[in-house]
This record gives C-alpha cells, sequence and structure tokens, in this order.
C-alpha cells in the first residue's frame, strides 16, 4: 500500500505543475463541495494557463538568457559562480534521498497551522515546496543532521505561510485576485527586505514623495511608454550590447514586446479557474471556521504577468547585471534566472503600490542580497549537486554554480545560516528576528488599522 502510495507521489510530481496543478486544484474543488465537472474544469483552466504562462518564460528564457549572456561576455566581466537556473537546482532538490521526509514535514505543517488557526492559507502548490525543502536538504548536507534538516523545512514553511498571510491583503488589492495567497519562496523571499526598506523610504523626507507609476512613466514617455514599444526597446537594446547585429536585434525586441503582450492574458486564465474554487473555499471555511476565511495558495506565476511588474523586470535586468559587475566582493554571473526576475519583483510592485521609483530601489537592494547569498553558498550547492549525481553543465569558465533561488534567496539564506552556524546563537537570534516580525504583523498593524478607523470614524462623527 505505501509503495503505491509512494509511487503515485512520485508519479504526481514527475508530472510537473501543468499536470499536477489541473489534479490538486479539482481535488480541492471537490472537498469544498464543488461538482466534479466544475472541479475539474477549474483544474483545467488554471493548467493551461500556467502551461502558457510556461511556454511564455521559456520563450523569454531562451531568447533573453542568450542575449543577455552575450552583452556580459561582450563587455567582458569575469566572473567565477554561475547562475544556472532554478530547473537546475529544482532537480537537485527532487533528487535528494530525504526529499520525501521534507516534502511530508511541509504539508503537515500547513495542515497543523490551518487547525490551529495559525495560518489561513491552504497552499496547494506543492510543486513549490522544493523551494521550502532545498533549505533543510543543505543543512543535512553540511551539518550531516536529518532533524536539522528537517528543522530547517519546518521553520522555512513556517515562516512562508505566515509571510503569505501578511501580504495577501495588498495581493488581492493590487492584482484584483481574491481569495490567493503566494506562498512562492522565490517571490515572498523579497519582502524580507523590502518590507523594512518600504518603511525606511517612507520616512525620508523627500524621497518620500517621490511615487512615479507605471502611468506617469507612460504619460511622460509618450508613445516610447507603451508596454509593447519598451519592450521592443529594451529587447533590442540588449541584444546590441550583446554583439548582435541589428536584425537578430530586432527580432530579440519584437519577441520581448511580444511577452508583454501576451503574459496578461495568460494570467486571466487563473483568475477565470480560481474564482469557483475561491468561492467555494470562502463557503467551506464559513462552515466549518464560521466567520474564518482562507486562502489558497499558489504558485506566484499568477501575478507575473502584471504589466508594473514585467516593465520594472526588464528594467532591473541590464541592472542586475550591472550591478553583480561592480558590487564588492561578488563572485555570481546572473544568467540562467535573469529572465525569472518577475517572480522576484512581483510583491514588491504590490507593496508599493505600483511607485516605479520605489521598485527599482528596492529590486536592487534585494538583488544584491542574492548576488551575496549566492556566492557565500555557492561552493556548498556545487558540492551537493555532485554529490546526488546531478552533472549541470557549466559554461564561461565558470568555477561554481549557483542561482537566484535556493539559499541565494533572503528568507532561504537567513534560515540557512542560523541552523548551520553555532546554534546556541544563531537559533535564538532567528527566533527574535521571527517574534519581530509577527508581532508587527499580528498585533502592531492590526491595532493601527483599527486606531485609523476609529479616527475617521470620530472625524465623521464631529463633522456631523
Amino acid at each position: 500500500m505505501w509503495n503505491a502510495v509512494m509511487s503515485g507521489f512520485d508519479w504526481l510530481i514527475g508530472a510537473g505543475p501543468t499536470v499536477m496543478l489541473p489534479i490538486i486544484i479539482t481535488v480541492i474543488g471537490l472537498f469544498f463541495g464543488l461538482k466534479l465537472g466544475k472541479a475539474f474544469k477549474s483544474g483545467l483552466t488554471l493548467g493551461i494557463g500556467f502551461a502558457g504562462i510556461k511556454l511564455l518564460l521559456d520563450y523569454m528564457a531562451a531568447n533573453l538568457g542568450p542575449a543577455s549572456q552575450a552583452m556580459v561576455d561582450n563587455i567582458g566581466i569575469n566572473l567565477d559562480v554561475l547562475d544556472v537556473g532554478w530547473g537546475s537546482i529544482a532537480a537537485v532538490t527532487w533528487s535528494s534521498p530525504i526529499i520525501v521526509f521534507l516534502v511530508f514535514s511541509i504539508f503537515a505543517v500547513n495542515i497543523i497551522m490551518l487547525l490551529t488557526n495559525t495560518t489561513s492559507t491552504l497552499d496547494v502548490d506543492i510543486w513549490n515546496y522544493h523551494h521550502m525543502a532545498i533549505v533543510g536538504i543543505m543543512v543535512h548536507y553540511v551539518t550531516k543532521n536529518i532533524w536539522l534538516g528537517i528543522g530547517a523545512s519546518v521553520v522555512m514553511a513556517i515562516t512562508t505561510f505566515k509571510i503569505a498571510d501578511w501580504s495577501q491583503p495588498m495581493i488581492e488589492k493590487f492584482f484584483g485576485i481574491p481569495g490567493v495567497s503566494l506562498p512562492t519562496v522565490s517571490a515572498t523571499s523579497t519582502l524580507v527586505l523590502a518590507w523594512p526598506l518600504n518603511w525606511l523610504l517612507d520616512r525620508i523626507p523627500g524621497i518620500n514623495k517621490i511615487n512615479i507609476t507605471l502611468k506617469d512613466v507612460q504619460k511622460y514617455l509618450g508613445f516610447f511608454g507603451d508596454q509593447m514599444v519598451l519592450g521592443l526597446i529594451l529587447g533590442t537594446a540588449i541584444g546590441l550590447l550583446g554583439g548582435y547585429d541589428i536584425t537578430t536585434s530586432l527580432q530579440l525586441g519584437v519577441s520581448m514586446a511580444a511577452v508583454l503582450v501576451i503574459i496578461p492574458k495568460m494570467t486571466s486564465l487563473f483568475v477565470e479557474g480560481l474564482m469557483p474554487i475561491s468561492e467555494a473555499a470562502q463557503d467551506w471555511s464559513q462552515k466549518k471556521f464560521k466567520d474564518r476565511k482562507l486562502f489558497i495558495g499558489l504558485d506566484a506565476a499568477v501575478v507575473v504577468g502584471n504589466q508594473d511588474v514585467i516593465t520594472t523586470a526588464l528594467i532591473l535586468i541590464p541592472l542586475t547585471i550591472g550591478l553583480a559587475f561592480i558590487l564588492p566582493g561578488n563572485r555570481m554571473l546572473p544568467f540562467a534566472d535573469l529572465a525569472i526576475i518577475p517572480f522576484r519583483i512581483a510583491l514588491v510592485v504590490a507593496l508599493t503600490k505600483g511607485n516605479f521609483f520605489k521598485n527599482i530601489i528596492i529590486g536592487l537592494s534585494t538583488s544584491a542580497a542574492i548576488l551575496y547569498a549566492g556566492t557565500i553558498t555557492a561552493p556548498i550547492l556545487t558540492d551537493l549537486a555532485s554529490s546526488v549525481g546531478i552533472e549541470v553543465a557549466v559554461a564561461g569558465g565558470a568555477l561554481l554554480i549557483s542561482s537566484f533561488s535556493a539559499t541565494s534567496l533572503t528568507h532561504s539564506f537567513l534560515v540557512f545560516f542560523a541552523f548551520v552556524g553555532p546554534l546556541f546563537v544563531t537559533l535564538p537570534v532567528m527566533i527574535v528576528i521571527i517574534a519581530i516580525f509577527w508581532y508587527y504583523f499580528e498585533v502592531m498593524k492590526p491595532k493601527a488599522k483599527l486606531d485609523k478607523e476609529l479616527r475617521g470614524l470620530e472625524t465623521e462623527e464631529q463633522s456631523l
């Protein structure tokens, strides 16, 4: 029986998100009381939307990745840690001998937190468990202690679900997707730095008055501020800087313009497929948990098609490459994950309400943190990949591998460091940091919101 269950689980994971997502959403829909036909249609619609986005991201990576690398080679910078992309890291993760223990631990944490009302996120994005699992795998590889490895992934799960809860209101308000949270570490991790940076920018005189939105950019740039025109310009510029001829550069520009136009149409399928599930989940939660809300935890791919996100990401790509060249102590060469920078910036855009100025400042700051963490953990990640028999093709003379995922992400790096450092020091520090965030979002922020509403009522009464 157990072997059959594990074989089914292995098959589901191996099928990938485009197959796994419709199945999981269908099961979730049935659980929340939808009829089979409606549940299956919702799942299939989400699967189609994901497949469309994946095709576009692959198309973007196939075109933009080599062009970005050519631009790097043409400028002549030599860095010895190569970004091999999240796909390579996911392969390392799912090849680990302890992956089964970590996946079930993460799933158990989600269920326990739901039952104890410590989270409102029901994470159906099992495919992206690898972001939480890789931290435990790297801790286990360094410490040779499976319990520390499981502990690291459990902490990643707890904190990821809470960040998903805390960021859900801004996601719903900015992107217009109700009843959804995004427990994708590659997206939520950025908020660990973005939240305090945004708070700081709001308190710097002069800086806090700057509010440049995409509409403002389009207004000032006129014809050149249009999404497809901006994609054409940036794509063509990257091609020319990479040494491409004018024809090939223009082809790259048209490809980037196409991505900007088509991705929003694909993401609309997520909303269409999700609405029946979201409504059923709310009805179910009201019956089972009275007035409590449940959020369906999905892949952050549902929001990367937003025009603000894509535009900011396209501008951050060349800036991130430039940052890697000038950042003191950095050895990491951005490459394979350049095309998925939209995931890293998506929640920052929601946090700043589309403030283009803040997006660039915070985006560069979080990219710098990723480059440093990627540089620090590259030797361990390189050895880990070899230990599970995965040979990652290394190009450009790079000696080590890294990625813009795994423990390069700020959230993941901090948890990894806490579990491999001197535990009597690092674990208490980690607990204090988590407690500060928890207290702010669970106590201080709701209280401030209530006080603001009460002041508004008092003002309204006085005016009457």
